[in-house]
């Protein structure tokens, strides 16, 4: 079975992948499963450049196939923003309560389509031998009134998705995966895996 590192130290993550990857005969290991304790300067401009240096930094490391990811939140109503910037947004310390509270509060003027959004992730597959893949997945939506939902993490509770009538963190997590950004992002990764595999 091959090994790949997940280049990530988020837990929530880290469970959703591998709850995606299941079905997918690899042996996913976390960067703490292969005691790599390294802090990856993302200085990428879009989140495909991030999840590349990150993929990158990993497989050089450890010689070992690295999958990375980076993801974000874009409010049209805030130029894109936090974007990229997604984790660090306010400080890498605030919580996402503050987070989402923050951008509700910033859209009070907003209404209907002018409270668009959405999710983004890009993915990142970097071979020992040198090849580097990319793929992205995004999911649409607007930004909730107020915060809802208990499941996912980040900025699910804010994230309203018109079709399900419901946010991101009030769905159960397998119909997130199933529509999700990262779901879509891995979906792409993981018919390229299975050709290079």
């Amino acid at each position: 079975m091959k090994k790949i590192i997940f280049a990530t130290t988020n837990q929530n993550k880290v469970r959703e992948v591998k709850m995606m990857m299941k079905d997918f005969d690899v042996e996913l290991c976390t960067m703490k499963e292969a005691g790599i304790n390294v802090d990856i300067v993302e200085d990428g401009t879009t989140f495909e450049e991030n999840a590349v240096i990150k993929a990158k930094t990993i497989m050089e490391m450890t010689g070992e196939i690295a999958l990375a990811d980076d993801s974000g939140l874009e409010v049209d109503y805030l130029d894109g923003a936090p974007g990229i910037y997604s984790a660090r947004f306010l400080g890498e310390d605030t919580s996402y309560d503050i987070k989402n509270q923050y951008i509700i509060d910033k859209l009070k003027d907003a209404r209907g389509k002018e409270r668009s959004a959405r999710f983004v992730c890009a993915m990142a597959a970097a071979f020992p031998n040198g090849e580097v893949f990319t793929c992205k997945g995004t999911i649409e939506g607007l930004i909730a009134y107020e915060q809802k939902g208990d499941n996912g993490f980040g900025y699910d509770p804010i994230v309203y998705v018109p079709e399900f009538e419901m946010t991101t963190g009030e769905m159960a997590p397998e119909l997130k995966n199933s529509i999700s950004h990262r779901g879509k992002a891995l979906e792409q990764m993981k018919e390229i895996l299975s050709r290079k595999l």
